[in-house]
């Protein structure tokens, strides 16, 4: 049974319900400075995934087709476009206010940072087909103090966003058990390098270094074991 996903959702739940209580306590220096150690931790837990890496290439070409393939296909420009028709639809028939308005456009980005980040989809899918949480459980522990300092705002409301959260990991974790008796230790350690360029990714978007758009890389994820199968055949 896998368990990430309850530990990530019981962080975010916590987390919120805490930040909420807190209120306006939180020393804004604290808000401010908080993000940047959490790129920094997400780059950390990349590089070292990035250095199991079984075959370079693989590695490479995947990240560069998946981007490929999520550019084309507008994924992160999809995925806004539908963000910002649920927020019309929540300000529909209401007369909202400026902070209304802020309010609702906050939420709705932290339910994306929450349940559509790369760092949960590759931790459900690793955890899914190794049994590890470690990725999931790293991430709860940042995701704690995120929804700790976006609650102290937006109040407990933040604590919700681990329901849809939680059902997405566990989909995604039940679904790649079904690909783990498929696979080899190369083809598992190329996606794990393929997932470690994603959080490096995430990591250097969250510091404000480079706008990665890490959602059109997520196909990347996806091919990462397919190559692997061809470079090993026909390559190695």
């Amino acid at each position: 049974m896998v368990i990430g996903p309850f530990i990530n959702a019981g962080a975010v739940l916590l987390g919120g319900v805490l930040g909420a209580v807190l209120s306006q306590r939180l020393p804004e220096r604290v808000r401010s400075s908080m993000p940047s150690i959490f790129g920094l931790a997400s780059m950390g837990i990349g590089i070292l995934l990035v250095i199991k890496c079984a075959n370079l290439p693989v590695m490479v070409l995947a990240t560069l087709l998946g981007a490929l393939i999520g550019e084309f296909c507008y994924l992160e420009k999809g995925i806004n476009s539908a963000v910002g028709k649920g927020k019309n639809l929540l300000s529909r028939g209401t007369h909202a206010s400026g902070a209304h308005e802020s309010f609702i456009q906050s939420f709705v980005a932290i339910i994306i940072l929450f349940c559509a980040s790369g760092t949960g989809i590759f931790g459900a899918m690793q955890e899914g087909m190794t049994g590890d949480p470690s990725i999931l459980i790293a991430k709860a522990f940042l995701d704690f103090f995120t929804a700790t300092i976006f609650a102290t705002t937006l109040g407990i409301a933040v604590a919700a966003i681990c329901v849809p959260m939680l059902l997405i990991q566990l989909t995604l974790a039940m679904g790649a058990t079904l690909i783990l008796p498929l696979t080899t230790p190369a083809m598992m350690a190329d996606f794990t390098a393929v997932g470690g360029l994603l959080l490096l990714a995430t990591g250097l978007r969250i510091c404000g270094i480079k706008m990665f758009a890490v959602v059109n890389m997520l196909p990347a994820l996806v091919l990462a074991m397919p190559l692997s199968v061809l470079w090993t055949t026909f390559f190695a």
